[in-house]
This record gives structure tokens, sequence and C-alpha cells, in this order.
């Protein structure tokens, strides 16, 4: 599951803006919107900046057609670099960003840079193409490791049934996400971050709701990754080291990594971590290929001789555990909680659906293939993630050394939005905590991340399911990012231009002054309900049906890790008895 985040979580520019470390961190963007009468802007404001920032961002694209003459292979290998600042720009955009920083350093405090400043340094902020946010979004969730445990548990049929109606669905997800943002996004009123897009359409609460969420799915997949990470190193060790000792290994490990701040540095390592992800793919396809299952990380050896490897077009098991191999499904389409972020990065966000359609296409073909093939060889006998069902020990140990490091990697990442949503959004506004770039703020950072690596340690050690604790993930968080959030976030949104529509033109002198009415009439309401009644019962009712297939598979889920610490051979909480050692 390696992972490149987008370079705007951390404030940092294109390389060819060259803005110092420091100047980059001492770049803040503003917290909410507020207006100058200290009012927080209507959605009418949002709309209508929007609308202007389209429009320029078409006359820009209008201005480079007409300055590329050359062929058609010309112009495709250009439009990669449409936006990208020219030399004589990007220095104008250093000069007003490096004198932003050196006001604001004068400042008692630090305080969001006016927003005529603000304006030119999201433009230099925003350059990248929809083919980096491909590479982006293919990055986030390549590692379709579970999904062979996912054929295992529903069989041939639904599996397959399920890939393509979760991947649609998440398509129509990330659609509607990328139409919202076009809609409310705009350099003076940037949508940065999920719980920005949220937070235009129903305020506070579910921003915090976003928030909260997000800080969940960030800690339990560090956690995940440690228990991945514990399960490979016990391996390597033979079962003669402590699994408990396992995973503090790479807790420690975490905890030192973890204190680089400026995500730039892991960019290079990262982008080794796909590479490394995709040899164990093949190296795991090519193994089991050619060698019996790893029986004994399934089965106990007393059940010797073991039974012939058997795959079914429909897997008649109790639901519970049918739910817990579709959650593993949910999984490989966990990217939509960042897609605002890439969208935040780019210089034309209505590309945003080319890389989200090319990359959801990669990602169904890769994850079904992949899953299909290790379970046709190993059947009943998979193993998650499944290069760990490898039974030769030297390639088992090859491919968990190279899993390993690029887990490690992705755990540092994960761990570094985390820690910083953290930050941001709890010791900043509640508890207001000193700005993460003074020094004290730096220090507050770096106790946080060993207090969050201990708490990840505690949840993977505590559990040690790594297929239960990935499908309780995937219920209570994933899910609601690709499925349930957007459709009901398009029912807030709609409903409330619908609404607009019997209002006076909007005066942006005079922001509140269009309202003819408010939310407390039932005008207002009747115009919200009857200009597309189908579309939003559609998204009602869909967002409806997501909540409650989230609920089912958490309690499904739940059901199984506590079924899971019944058995006689299962590995104990904070125990030495490895998941995978069943000799």
């Amino acid at each position: 599951m390696a992972y490149v985040p987008p370079a705007n979580l951390e404030g940092s520019f294109d390389p060819r803006i060259e803005l110092s470390e420091q100047e980059q961190e001492d770049w803040i963007a503003p917290p909410i919107p507020v207006l100058p009468d200290g009012s927080v802007p209507l959605l009418e404001t949002y709309l209508y900046h929007a609308e202007i920032q389209r429009q320029q961002e078409k006359d820009d694209d209008l201005h480079d057609d007409k300055e590329n003459t050359g062929g058609f292979l010309t112009k495709f290998f250009k439009s990669g670099s449409r936006g990208v600042p020219t030399k004589e720009v990007a220095g104008a955009r250093r000069d007003s960003l490096s004198s932003s920083a050196s006001e604001k350093k004068q400042m008692q405090g630090v305080a969001p840079i006016a927003p005529g400043e603000y304006r030119t340094a999201s433009g230099a902020l925003r350059t990248a193409t929809w083919g980096s946010v491909f590479y982006l979004i293919t990055t986030d969730i390549l590692g379709p490791y579970s999904t062979p445990y996912a054929f295992n548990a529903v069989g041939y049929g639904p599996g397959v049934a399920c890939f393509f109606v979760f991947g649609v669905m998440a398509a129509y997800g990330g659609l509607l996400l990328w139409w919202m943002f076009l809609k409310l996004d705009s350099s003076r009123y940037p949508v940065r971050t999920f719980g920005d897009l949220g937070y235009r359409i129903y305020g506070h609460w579910f921003r915090h709701v976003v928030n909260i969420l997000q800080t969940i799915q960030l800690i339990f997949n560090v956690a995940i990754i440690i228990l991945g990470n514990g399960q490979g190193l016990s391996q390597m060790a033979k079962f003669r080291l402590c699994f408990s000792v396992c995973n503090v290994v790479w807790t420690l490990g975490g905890m030192i990594l973890g204190q680089i701040r400026t995500l730039r540095k892991f960019g290079s390592v990262a982008n080794l971590a796909i590479w490394m992800n995709v040899l164990v793919l093949i190296m795991t396809m090519g193994c089991v290929a050619h060698m019996v299952p790893n029986y004994i990380a399934v089965t106990p050896a007393v059940t010797q001789p073991y039974a012939p490897v058997q795959t079914v077009a429909l897997n008649a098991q109790p639901f519970e555990t049918q739910l817990t191999g579709i959650m593993q499904i949910v999984y490989s389409y966990g990217g939509a909680m960042l897609f605002t972020e890439f969208m935040a990065e780019m210089r034309r966000p209505y590309d945003f659906w080319k890389a989200m359609a090319y990359a959801q296409a990669f990602i169904f073909v890769v994850y079904m293939f992949f899953g299909l093939f290790v379970y046709s060889y190993q059947g009943q006998y998979v193993v998650n993630p499944a290069n760990q069902g490898i039974s030769s020990y030297g390639l088992q140990t090859a491919t968990n050394a190279i899993s390993l490091t690029a887990g490690l990697i992705a755990a540092a990442l994960y761990g570094n939005i985390g820690i910083k949503v953290i930050y941001n959004y709890i010791f900043t506004e509640l508890f207001n905590a000193p700005p993460l770039t003074s020094p004290r703020g730096k220090w507050l950072f770096g106790g946080t991340v060993i207090v969050y690596w201990s708490l990840a340690f505690v949840i993977g050690s505590a559990i040690p399911q790594f297929s239960n604790i990935t499908a309780l993930v995937g219920a209570a968080c994933i899910f609601q990012f690709s499925y349930t959030f957007p459709p009901f976030m398009m029912l807030g949104y709609c409903m409330q231009v619908d609404a607009i529509e019997g209002d006076s033109k909007y005066d942006d002198n005079n922001p509140r002054g269009a309202r003819t009415d408010t939310w407390k009439t039932w005008a207002r309401w009747k115009r919200a309900l009857i200009k597309r009644p189908l579309f939003n019962l559609w998204n009602f009712l869909l967002t409806l049906a997501c909540l409650s297939a989230a609920i089912l598979s958490a309690y499904s889920a739940i059901k199984a890790i506590i079924t899971g610490f019944q058995g006689t051979a299962a590995a104990t909480s904070f125990g030495c008895h490895s998941p995978v050692d069943n000799s």
C-alpha cells in the first residue's frame, strides 16, 4: 500500500520554484474562510469564486493551445506540462512567497497570509497534471495482497461481481467529489482536504466527523502495517522471535522514520516502494504457480495429510465470514479519502476525471487478476497478506524482506499525515498548540510521533487478526469515504444550489443580501426538493444503503474478531505466538 502524498499536505511546491525549506514551512494556508466582516461565507460565495476560477483555468488552457503549434504527439506530450509556471512567473511567485514569509516572521504568532498573497501562493502550488494524479491514485492503493482472501471468502462469482459493482460505485463517488470540488474550490477559498469540502456543504459538524474518521483510518492503517510486518518478520525468524517483539521492532523503526516532518523527503523512497510492491506481486504469482501452499500458516499441523486445494464458484460460508472477505475488496478502493487533496494539487482540476477513470480501471484489472490467480492455485489455503502464503522459506523471506521495507515506508507516510491531521485539527484548534513550524511545535510533533506509533502498536498487537482488522477499518472508515459520504454530500449540495435559484442575483459586495428566505421557511425547502427529485432520492437511498452496509459489515468484523480469539490455535493479544504459525 505504498503511497506518495500530494505536496500540499506539507505546503511544499514545485521544484522549479526554488523556495527554501524554511520558506515553505513559513507558508501557511488560511484556516476556515472568514469574510472581512468576520462572518463565514455562504455557499453562494464559494460558487461565485469557483466559477471565476474555472473560467480562468479554461482561458489559460486555450492560451497554451494557441502557443502549441506542433503536431498531435507534440500537443499530447506537451499537455503534461500545461500550467507549469515559467521561470519568470516562478521567480515572481517566489518573491511574493518569500516576502509573505518575512512579513509573518515579524508578526506575533503565525497568522494566515493575506488573500492576495494566498492567490499568488495557490497558483504556485497547483502544478500537478492528470497524468501525475493517475500515478498518485494508483500508488495510493496499489497493494492487492488481500484480494485472494476475498475470493476465498465468497468464491469466484460473488468475488468478481463485488469487484465490478464496488469499482463502479467507487467511480461514481469519485465523480461526485470531482464535481463538487469544481463548483466550490477557488484560489481565494481553496478546498484542500475532504473535510474542507464537507464543511462547505454541511458545516462544522460534518468536518469534525470527517477529520475523526480520517484520523482513525490512518492510525489503523499504520497498525495493520505493523501487524503485517510483524507476521513477515516472525516468518523470517522461523518463529524463534516473540511475535510481540517483532511488532516492537517495526514500531521503533516507524518512530525513528516518523520524525521526518517534510513529506518531500519521502519522495524517492516512496517511488521505490511502488516498484517493490510490483516485484512482490510478480514473485508471489510465480511462486504459488509452482509450489504447494503454506499449509501451516492457515491450518494446524495435526490435520495432516492436508486436503487438496479447492476453489469454488460460490462459497457457502456464514454471512459474517463472507462480509469480512468482501471488506477486503472495499479496502482495495480506499483512495477516495485523498481525492480532494489530489485535486487541490492540480493546475486544471477539471482533468481529474481522466486520472480517476484510468486509475479505477487499472486497479480493477490488477486487483482482480492477482486475486483470481493466487486463489486459483491456493484455494482455501490463501494467506492474508498473500505473499506470506509462499511455502518456500527462501522465496518467502525474499518477498517478506521487500514488502516489509515498502510497508515501513507506507506506514511512515500514513503516520506523518495522520499526525498532522491530529495536530492541526485537534491540538491547534482545540488546545491552542503552537504552530508546527515553531520550536515548541517541532518538539511537540516529535512527541506526538512516539505516542501515535505506540497507539498503533497497541492496536496491532491487541488484535493480531490481519483479515478481521482490515475488514473493520474498511467498514468503519474506508466505506464512508468511498461510498457513503459522496452521495450524502451531493444531496446537500444539490438541495442548496436549487434553493438558491429563488434568491436575488448574488453580489460579492453584499453576499448575504441576495437571500429572500431562510431554511426555516417551507418555500426554500420546496425549491430544494422539487427540481431534481429522482436524483436526490437516488443519492438519499444510496446513502442509507451504504450506511446500512457499513454498519452490518462493522458488526460482522467485530463478531469475527471475537470468534477469532476463541480458537484454540489463535494468536493472543500481546503474545509471542505468531498468527501465521500453526505448526
